[in-house]
């Protein structure tokens, strides 16, 4: 089986998007993850994988201090009905397990959306593997993906 990070690489290399991988110690929140890696909470970025109707699923990217808007997001995408799939689910999707999930090398290229507080900003997001986190600027990423960039999370004190 083929080093989950160096799939990433390997895509990530094919898209011309210039990417770091690092080992990172496993945090018990995500301000200690921030500041093992140096930078804000907000610029570490989650990757969920949202399932749609069938087989179809979508990426999105939301910065670590918000939660994604399901108003927003379905509005944004132009669904009435989105949903977060089951672990098993999201393996299959990506060729991923949850907390490692990231857009390069997933099994199956899906759609991306992205909130657009992570533009002009270097993140860290999932390198594919546990005990791995990823650098990347942010736009670069979302170029290469021809992401859709909107309003589409909320403060997390505001998901109840």
């Amino acid at each position: 089986m083929t080093d989950p990070t160096q799939r990433v690489r390997d895509a990530a290399a094919r898209r011309g998007v210039d990417i770091e991988i690092r080992e990172s110690p496993p945090a018990s929140s995500l301000e200690e993850a921030a500041t093992l890696r140096g930078i804000d909470p907000s610029d570490i970025v989650k990757t969920l994988v949202v399932k749609g109707k069938g087989d179809q699923f979508l990426f999105v990217l939301v910065p670590g201090d918000r939660a994604i808007s399901w108003t927003k997001l379905r509005k944004t995408v132009g669904v009435n009905k989105l949903r977060l799939p089951d672990a098993d689910q999201a393996l299959d999707a990506t060729g991923y397990v949850r907390g490692t999930i990231v857009p390069f090398g997933s099994t199956t290229e899906w759609p991306v959306y992205a909130d657009e507080r992570m533009k002009g900003k270097r993140i860290s997001m999932g390198a594919g593997a546990h005990g791995h986190t990823l650098f990347v600027d942010a736009d670069s990423l979302l170029a290469s993906y021809d992401a859709t960039v909107a309003d589409i999370t909320e403060p997390i004190d505001v998901i109840r």
